[in-house]
């Protein structure tokens, strides 16, 4: 197991991780704290776990908002599947039809 040392609103973590996560957990971090930064910009410095309560509920909402855009589009790739299957097996009920009056 790796372990990597990460900063967070000016602070170090040592992180563990899996052999050969380590550029993905430092791109993660660095990310995280960029969230961070543009957070205390916002509220100021009120305390690690208030930010970081924060800064989760923030993170979520964005998944949340993700997974229902996700659910959208498969919801309207669904219909447009359906409608294109629809309007071929019309296509193919005309061509049985016309071959059987043939």
């Amino acid at each position: 197991m790796a372990q990597v040392t990460i900063n967070i609103n000016g602070r170090h973590y040592a992180i563990g991780c899996a052999d050969g996560e380590e550029d993905r957990l430092r791109g993660l971090a660095s990310d995280l704290d960029g969230r961070m930064a543009e957070l205390v910009s916002e509220v100021s410095q009120v305390g690690d776990a208030r930010l970081l309560v924060m800064l989760g509920l923030l993170l979520l909402d964005e998944l949340d908002e993700a997974k229902r855009q996700t659910q959208q589009s498969a919801a309207a790739v669904t219909d447009k599947a359906a409608t294109a299957v629809d309007k071929l097996a019309a296509r193919i009920e005309k061509l049985a039809d016309a071959l059987e009056v043939s």
